[in-house]
């Protein structure tokens, strides 16, 4: 095949079971791993020899039907193929973020500082919910109703924590999947008097697979701070995919946030981070090459920094020996903090577990034999103490993921 075709019949085998590809005078049929091959021009020629003369126009109709539909199916894909390859999200490697609000606090070096980290699952994964990339049944995974009440609690409760600074995952803007419902726009207004900037790490004008398909898709992570920021920046990190699955999957990066340390000439840097899932590994890695980096140079400088989000990935100083993987459930990978720089620590709560394997509902479930995680977390400079980080249990009511709450000191 040529690099087009083949590329194309990439595609197909990829968002679907089975493909039917048009490739010069042949038809190539493959489903479920088997691959047929026809050659048009002899089945005409063996049908022409078995055939009676009154059987030859309907042969001919049938054969210049089959070629019709095997062509159309074929511009089909090439044509969606296209669309996918021309809209692509493509962002810059670092791009300054809008700032919403007005806050005039500034960070005072002797009061604590109170931080919340959430993954949301874009109000659409509360304890009703599988999905399918998990092992479980559904694409869409709640109704729209489900998805108002998700995020109204979720809004609670970050008001009932009241952090200075709360860092969320999976936050829909504009996607088929949550219904359109801007929680941006409603999360942001969940603290009175601070400021919120956001970042997109899933960006799509259709997703084709699966079946029904997930269809638009404009998402990310956003910052919510009391503090008056100095500036926010989008920070890309390594793509872990290739062309054309990278055309409708996440662009993974970081949210960095800046506001000036009253009376010390040093910044406290937050990070807000979700890093990659699905992979096989060598673009987790990828990516917290590139956090390691950042939180490097910030900690050298004499900043005070700390990133918190989903890492998709456990700290191997956590004991998560009550949180054993069960077999064909995913299964998260694994960071070595002895990679990362000395100056930075590293703390993940296992009393509670952070997240949920989404293979099956939660409600209704036996949860004393449900699949659990830790990989929500926080890492910090040396000049940051850590009074307490703690993962709030609220049952994974509202999302498959806990909040992780924190209250730091600077030193």
């Amino acid at each position: 095949m040529t690099g087009a075709h083949a590329s194309l019949f990439l595609c197909v085998q990829i968002h679907i079971t089975c493909g039917i590809l048009l490739y010069k005078r042949f038809i190539v049929i493959k489903c479920y791993g088997r691959v047929l091959t026809f050659n048009i021009d002899r089945a005409k020629e063996n049908f022409k020899m078995h055939s009676g003369p009154m059987k030859r126009s309907p042969m001919k109709r049938f054969f210049k039907a089959i070629f019709i539909i095997v062509l159309i199916i074929a511009i089909a894909f090439a044509g969606l193929i296209a669309f996918i390859s021309l809209t692509e999200y493509k962002p810059d490697k670092v791009e300054r973020v809008r700032i919403y609000g007005d806050s005039s606090k500034e960070v005072n070096k002797d009061e604590p500082i109170k931080i919340m980290s959430w993954n949301i699952g874009y109000g659409a994964l509360g304890d009703n919910a599988d999905f399918f990339m998990d092992g479980g049944n559904h694409v869409l995974t709640s109704s729209k109703n489900r998805v108002k009440k998700n995020i109204k609690s979720i809004s609670g409760e970050i008001r009932k924590q009241s952090p200075d600074i709360t860092m969320i995952q999976e936050v829909d803007k504009d996607s088929r999947r949550s219904y359109h419902i801007n929680q941006v726009e409603k999360l942001g207004k969940a603290m009175e008097g601070s400021e919120y900037s956001y970042a997109r790490n899933y960006k799509a004008a259709f997703v084709p697979y699966p079946i029904p398909p997930l269809g638009k898709m404009d998402s990310g992570i956003m910052t919510i701070s009391r503090f008056k920021d100095n500036s926010a920046k989008r920070v890309s990190l390594p793509v872990s995919f290739t062309w054309p699955v990278r055309t409708v999957n996440l662009k993974r990066c970081l949210l960095i946030s800046r506001t000036k340390v009253m009376g010390t000439g040093k910044e406290l840097v937050y990070i807000n981070l979700h890093l990659e899932a699905y992979d096989k590994g060598a673009g987790k890695k990828a990516q917290t090459r590139a956090l390691n980096r950042i939180l490097k140079q910030e900690a050298a400088k004499g900043n005070y920094v700390i990133a918190a989000g989903d890492f998709n990935q456990t700290f191997n100083n956590v004991d998560i020996n009550e949180y054993k993987v069960q077999k064909g459930l995913w299964k998260p990978g694994i960071i070595d903090i002895s990679e990362y720089d000395s100056s930075l620590n590293f703390v993940m709560d296992s009393t509670t577990p952070t997240c949920r394997s989404l293979d099956r509902p939660l409600k209704g479930a036996n949860k004393s034999k449900f699949q659990y995680y830790v990989i929500d977390g926080m890492i910090y400079s040396s000049n940051i103490e850590m009074i307490y980080c703690k993962t709030a249990d609220l049952g994974f009511k509202n999302s498959d993921h806990n909040p992780v709450v924190a209250e730091i000191k600077l030193k």
